[in-house]
């Protein structure tokens, strides 16, 4: 189990481990569940970590490894604005929403490829239209961005009591980019918006006309 874990590209469910076994071995859901236990404590003090995610269970490198093992990757790391991160947590936190309704709470407009940004990454989803003049459409949250938040539920998301002024925040945040850094993707301040391709690209992207102003992704 510990091998096929480490060798899977994404979190294997219960039902994907067992088929490692045949049926012969007449091996138990018990007696999987009783083996991640295990191998959850063999993992006590080591560089990696056994993890359940909505999509299954992982092994990935503890949080306060993340940052020196990134280094061994050359690709840039994704960088992601302030207003593209409120977009997310409003739609994790109240979804099904329309982005229309994001619009009123943040009073600017959200932008077209903030959205694209979004669903590109496979974080949100179109769950149906409101049933209202238009029919906007209605987004929620995946799996993946389960996965990538190291999240199994939604529940597991903290509570708004316990979410700090945004204000207080740094504008800018940086998430690792591959599910080997999955669980270092606690926000780190970035560069200036004019060094991050992302932020340049928004600013000559077009977004939906509308009376409020238009924040930059």
């Amino acid at each position: 189990m510990e091998a096929a874990l480490l060798a899977a590209a994404q979190p294997l469910t219960v039902a994907q481990l067992s088929q490692l076994f045949d049926e012969h071995e007449g091996v138990t859901q018990s007696q999987l569940g009783a083996a991640l236990a295990d191998l959850d404590s063999d993992c006590a003090g080591r560089g990696v970590e056994l993890k359940e995610v909505a999509s299954g269970f992982r092994m990935q490198i503890r949080a306060e490894f993340a940052a020196p093992v990134s280094r061994l990757w050359t690709e840039r790391q994704s960088r992601y604005s302030r207003a593209l991160l409120e977009t997310l947590a409003l739609i994790a936190y109240r979804q099904p929403i329309t982005r229309g309704e994001i619009e009123a709470v943040r009073g600017v407009s959200v932008s077209q490829s903030i959205v694209k940004t979004l669903e590109e990454r496979e974080w949100i989803r179109v769950l149906g239209q409101r049933d209202v003049p238009g029919r906007p459409s209605l987004y929620g949250t995946t799996k993946a961005f389960l996965d990538y938040f190291n999240l199994k539920s939604l529940d597991e998301l903290p509570t708004l009591a316990e979410i700090r002024d945004l204000d207080q925040l740094e504008p800018e945040f940086v998430f690792p980019g591959g599910p080997d850094q999955q669980s270092g993707s606690s926000a780190a301040p970035a560069a200036s918006p004019q060094t991050d391709p992302i932020a340049a690209d928004a600013d000559t992207a077009g977004s939906d006309p509308s009376p409020q102003s238009t924040e930059p992704l």
